[in-house]
């Protein structure tokens, strides 16, 4: 039987009296990328947000429903959130590395949960950059103000910066949005790289990258979900109309 990572169900989500999630329920696999797809506005990031509670940080919001990461339920009062963020890890639409050189970024993390010893943190640090295929470029600008790297070398930084932590899940809101088409090839390369070690669940507008990246779709309308298969399903044979008319763009 297939590791199931993620398990939610009848997932309700509210921005004061607006519901933005109706009844949401997924499954997902352990070392799988998930695409979510679908207009915007339907619920894509607000879902993935749910998944860490980021959502808590706005005001007036309100949920319901199941979410169980690894057996445990995240949709409790008593969750500790700082390890559910440390296990959750989130990636944004816009490289947002710190006003640090680009050693602290990484370093950040390690002594804000004080994961690692001071004799430690190069060797983590050296680690998480050789992941995102970094090291060899920057190892000798450690000190470097990483605001000076180029988008895609800090949308890199910030994947290093939560792999610095050992996550188990990674959630990407649209990480290639900000990119060029070369530097997103690059990012989708790493992509398939890291779901070797971890959990990957991508939002992204772009048709042709949820077919290329992913081995599970989710497709969103107006805070639904209409429908969630393997990818080669989804783009080649939806049991729903709806999906078929958004990805030939008759919809949306």
């Amino acid at each position: 039987m297939p590791d199931k990572i993620i398990k939610v169900k009848d997932l309700n989500f509210f921005y004061g009296d607006f519901q933005a999630l109706i009844k949401v329920g997924l499954e997902v696999e352990k070392n799988k990328i998930t695409a979510l797809i679908g207009p915007s506005g339907c619920g894509k990031s607000t879902f993935l947000r749910c998944l860490n509670r980021m959502n808590d940080l706005i005001e007036g919001t309100t949920v319901n429903g199941s979410i169980l990461i690894d057996g445990q339920e995240i949709v409790a009062i008593d969750i500790d959130l700082v390890d559910l963020r440390k296990k959750v890890g989130m990636v944004f639409q816009r490289p947002n590395p710190f006003p640090l050189s680009i050693y602290e970024n990484i370093a950040f993390g390690l002594k804000i949960h004080r994961l690692a010893k001071r004799d430690e943190i190069g060797e983590i640090i050296q680690s998480s950059l050789e992941a995102v295929l970094l090291w060899d470029e920057l190892k000798d600008k450690l000190r470097k103000n990483a605001l000076t790297l180029t988008l895609e070398q800090q949308q890199r930084l910030c994947i290093a910066r939560l792999l610095a932590v050992k996550p188990e899940i990674l959630l990407m809101d649209e990480p290639c949005s900000a990119l060029d088409p070369v530097a997103t090839q690059r990012i989708e390369e790493l992509m398939q790289k890291l779901r070797i070690d971890y959990t990957i669940l991508i939002v992204t507008h772009n048709m042709q990258q949820a077919a290329r990246v992913s081995d599970f779709t989710g497709f969103f309308l107006l805070g639904e979900l209409i429908e969630f298969e393997v990818t080669g399903k989804i783009f080649t044979a939806p049991g729903d109309k709806r999906t078929d008319e958004y990805i030939t763009g008759r919809y949306g």
